[in-house]
């Protein structure tokens, strides 16, 4: 398949024009091209894409579907490139719009730099000499007027110019990968990126995925399990498309948050464990034992330490965020944790794990899906949430029964 930089930005960017103009020898002059080497560009992509751009027509040309798609994708990728790099040159050595001046090569070979971390390793990866990646990279620091990364020992470390741009080229790629997808015959196909925060309903993503590998065999799912606060920055940067798991209080800057359910907490341990059976313990029975909790600033932790708002907290011997680990230091301990009974469904019923009490009265979270500000999704990735969204609808249902 073709990947985002294999295509000309040169020629991308002349989409938007050829849109907006209807014209082709109008949009060659906007974009200070030639309208035979715009002709020649623009044949270039539709046959990389394998399908048409713009129907050609006596009075001019207009968009096709995939046209359209194609040009909207671009001038968002753009948009991304402008913002990762305007204003941050020295003094007045910057250029007013670096995005245009950009090639695929110089962008592809930076974000190869960024994720090897050395020269040696990025040149391995990508296929192209040591001195044709030092001399992409030493141009696009050029273009943007200002040092993207830093020799350290045998490696580079990226600037905070470079880490800007670095999420900059990601998104971008993201997005004109999106547009390859649309374009050509891929509405079922194309990759998603989930962040699993592993504290969420055990029973919802597994659900919605195995409906989606169903009805959508062509397109490829890659699932990243982590905390929030490690799956977070991955987010941003455009390396997962979208999180589901606990949602913050309030959305961080750039990130949109969906709520999907409010889960109960229940007090888990062994199902031999000395309060197992009794109907309600209390909280100084609960406090005798040791605690598996989240770490500092999880909303499962700040749901922990709201339970024994009113007493001295009780000890913590093990912060963790693993339901793997968690539900095996259960089975063969006296500690006690907080989780949602569906992630643990198969250790209660198999009689490994208990439920400790009642459900906490206050005990809720509220778990959703977690995207960046403004992104849209593929054909692919909407179906794919509209699983999640009917998955969790199920659940609702079968606890109200």
């Amino acid at each position: 398949m073709t990947a985002p930089f294999d295509l000309n930005l040169r020629h991308l960017r002349a989409l938007s024009a050829v849109v907006e103009q209807g014209s082709l020898s109008a949009a060659a002059q906007a974009v200070s091209l030639s309208q035979p080497a715009l002709t020649q560009g623009l044949r270039k992509l539709e046959r990389q894409l394998g399908t048409a751009l713009f129907d050609r027509r006596s009075d001019g040309v207009a968009p096709t579907p995939a046209g359209l798609c194609m040009a909207q994708r671009s001038a968002s990728a753009f948009a991304h490139l402008a913002h990762a790099t305007r204003g941050g040159g020295r003094g007045t050595r910057g250029f007013a719009r670096p995005e245009q001046l950009m090639t695929a090569t110089q962008l592809d070979a930076f974000l190869r730099l960024a994720d090897a971390g050395s020269f040696a390793a990025a040149a391995a990866a990508s296929g192209l000499s040591q001195p044709a990646l030092h001399r992409a990279v030493r141009d696009l620091e050029q273009i943007c007027a200002t040092p993207l990364a830093e020799r350290r020992g045998r490696g580079v470390m990226l600037t905070a110019a470079g880490r800007k741009v670095a999420r900059g080229i990601r998104l971008a790629a993201g997005e004109i990968a999106a547009g390859i997808v649309e374009a050509g015959d891929g509405a079922d196909s194309g990759r998603i990126a989930i962040g699993a925060m592993p504290l969420s309903r055990a029973l919802i993503l597994p659900r919605a995925i195995a409906a989606f590998s169903r009805g959508t065999p062509r397109a490829v799912l890659d699932v990243v399990e982590g905390s929030w606060r490690e799956l977070v920055e991955p987010l941003y940067d455009g390396v997962i498309d979208l999180m589901i798991g606990a949602l913050r209080d309030e959305a961080p800057p750039g990130l949109e948050q969906r709520a999907l359910f409010d889960d109960r907490l229940t007090v888990i341990g062994r199902s031999g464990h000395p309060l197992a059976g009794v109907a309600d313990p209390g909280l100084d029975a609960l406090a005798q034992h040791g605690w598996i909790v989240g770490s500092a600033g999880t909303p499962l932790r700040a749901q922990w330490e709201a339970m024994f708002a009113r007493q001295p907290l009780p000890p913590a011997p093990i912060e963790c965020g693993s339901v793997m680990v968690i539900r095996g230091v259960l089975r063969d301990s006296d500690l006690l944790t907080l989780l949602s009974p569906d992630q643990v469904s198969l250790e209660i019923d198999s009689g490994m794990l208990a439920a400790i009490g009642r459900p906490l009265a206050h005990g809720v979270r509220t778990i959703g899906i977690t995207t960046r500000a403004g992104w849209r999704p593929t054909a692919a990735a909407a179906r794919l949430i509209a699983l999640i969204e009917a998955a969790a609808d199920r659940g609702r249902v079968q606890e109200i029964q």
